[in-house]
């Protein structure tokens, strides 16, 4: 008899919010359908035929009828997954930069970490990251650990999983890629959630790599000032600015690496945190 808290790869989605992705959607959604049976794609209003583009592949495709944001591709996505009764969905950007072999580490560490939000962490080749991009993220990094009091290894990654329990969190506030910063946020204070970081990747594009990728729709002067200005205005509006501060120093990022290459100091059980 299958463990009734083990999850199994059929019973959670990859999803993946699209946005005027043509160039690599199908690359992207086929390398997620050879792991796993429930794709489920959220075409945000494009114009340049990314929904033909997978057609004929047996996925999940819902279509905005105009651009609202990935904050809204996700919480559709959320919606379809509840709808259908999976206990978690698999997220993943669709230009490219996430692999979807990264997926299933992500569901083994989602295992060993029960009720966690699961970040695939670009910590491995980080030389490849432009050094804008790394900045803006270790800034993001310090505004999310004010709103959640712990600490997080890139928070602002779109490779994540997210458990059944956070899925059906209802009115987070917040657009585009705000809705990314908030979910964590509203999950720690509602839920006493926890984020576990597992080492990926860089996937960027640089001198010597075949791979072509679009240019970002992260921009990361505005949508980081939009994340930072939004998360400092609730850590204003929450208070307890010394009790969080001392939250933060105690718990650094939890990063899930069995092959012992990236090492923690967090050992304590998320699930058995308490809200901040």
């Amino acid at each position: 008899m299958t463990d009734s808290g083990h999850l199994s790869a059929d019973e959670v989605a990859v999803l993946i919010p699209a946005l005027n992705e043509s160039l690599r959607i199908r690359d992207v959604v086929t390398a997620a359908l050879a792991h796993y049976r429930q794709v489920i794609v959220v075409d945000d209003g494009s114009d340049d035929g990314t929904a033909e583009c997978i057609a004929d592949l047996p996925v999940i495709l819902l279509r905005h009828p105009r651009r609202m944001g990935k904050g809204h591709a996700l919480r559709s996505g959320f919606a379809e997954a509840r709808t259908r009764g999976l206990r978690g969905v698999l997220t993943m950007d669709g230009d490219g930069q996430h692999a979807a072999s990264d997926l299933p580490r992500l569901l083994d560490s989602a295992n060993r970490h029960p009720g966690c939000i699961i970040i695939g962490a670009r910590l491995r080749k980080r030389a490849l990251q432009p050094i804008h991009r790394r900045l803006a993220n270790e800034f993001g990094d310090w505004g999310i650990a004010w709103g959640t009091g712990y600490q997080v290894a890139d928070s602002q990654s779109g490779q994540r999983f997210y458990p059944e329990q956070v899925l059906a969190l209802d009115d987070i506030p917040g657009e585009g890629f705000v809705f990314e910063a908030q979910v964590v946020i509203s999950a720690a204070r509602q839920l006493g959630t926890r984020c576990v970081s597992v080492p990926i990747e860089s996937r960027y594009r640089s001198a010597g790599c075949t791979e072509q990728f679009r240019r970002s729709h992260f921009r990361p002067l505005s949508d980081l000032y939009r994340i930072t200005s939004h998360i400092v205005l609730q850590a204003l509006r929450y208070g307890h600015i010394r009790a969080v501060y001392r939250a933060i120093q105690a718990n650094p990022p939890l990063i899930d690496d069995p092959s012992g290459e990236f090492a923690t100091a967090a050992t304590l059980p998320p699930a058995q945190r308490e809200p901040v």
